[in-house]
């Protein structure tokens, strides 16, 4: 097993930046995961929001926009905070951003609500995951809220291949073993795809990371379809996703 570290994410995302910007497009993004990352973040009004793992700040604005007081967009990828600056310098809504490793962060102040968009399934060991739960417990307020959108890991890998009309795939051994590497493959509208690593660790090993970091509640959320993604699709286009999803999302209260 290679215990990967957090650099070599950062190096994956300078490099396909503008690609991964691509897929941004998807459906699957709009219509389910903003959607219910949403639905479960709740008013935002006046509250201190930290989006980890921002990229270029898709989700930093909607949250900024949504009402959220202030909102601090992290990520380990210069390139993908390049990319968030410019779009503030041209757009300007008040979001601010850094560049930093989230397992390595330190603030002057607490959040109301952190936001982790596919970040946790870069840990490829247990001790990584609690590094990262760990900063992210240390960075909310008592009673704060966490909310992440995360690869399912209890998913089935037979079943990896099953959302291609999503613009979505996986691709891993069929037996896995824990830091063992998930491929995660989307389209861009070309019609090409965009890959890059997550790595698998079992639900249980999360769930004893966040109550090590000192969480009092953990849960896992299954993905929601918008009413406007319903009614955009055929009856049961969202069904296969709906029944085995293939990314969970998780609600965490310090």
């Amino acid at each position: 097993m290679h215990v990967h570290s957090f650099g070599e994410v950062a190096h994956t995302y300078d490099a396909i930046a503008g690609q991964y910007r691509k897929t941004k497009h998807l459906a699957l993004q709009d219509q389910v995961n903003r959607y219910t990352l949403f639905q479960l973040a709740g008013d935002l009004s006046g509250k201190n929001v930290l989006d980890l793992a921002c990229g270029e700040g898709h989700y930093t604005r909607m949250l900024k926009e949504a009402g959220a007081c202030r909102t601090l967009g992290v990520d380990i990828s210069p390139a993908q905070i390049q990319r968030a600056l410019e779009v503030e310098k041209s757009e300007p809504t008040g979001c601010r951003y850094r560049v930093a490793d989230v397992s390595d962060l330190n603030f002057d102040c607490q959040f109301d609500l952190a936001t982790g968009v596919y970040l946790l399934n870069y840990a490829s060991s247990r001790a990584q995951l609690l590094s990262l739960c760990q900063a992210i417990a240390n960075a909310l307020k008592p009673g704060g809220k966490f909310i992440g959108i995360n690869t399912n890991m209890a998913l089935d890998p037979r079943h990896y291949d099953s959302y291609r009309k999503y613009g979505h795939r996986l691709s891993s051994p069929t037996r896995r073993a824990e830091g063992d590497v998930i491929g995660v493959h989307l389209n861009k509208p070309d019609g090409t795809e965009v890959s890059f690593d997550n790595y698998y660790l079992s639900p249980k090993t999360y769930e004893a990371a966040f109550k090590e970091a000192g969480f009092q509640s953990f849960e896992w959320v299954s993905p929601m379809v918008s009413p406007e993604g319903k009614a955009a699709r055929e009856s049961g286009y969202w069904d296969t996703l709906l029944r085995r999803p293939p990314m969970i999302f998780i609600k965490a209260v310090r």
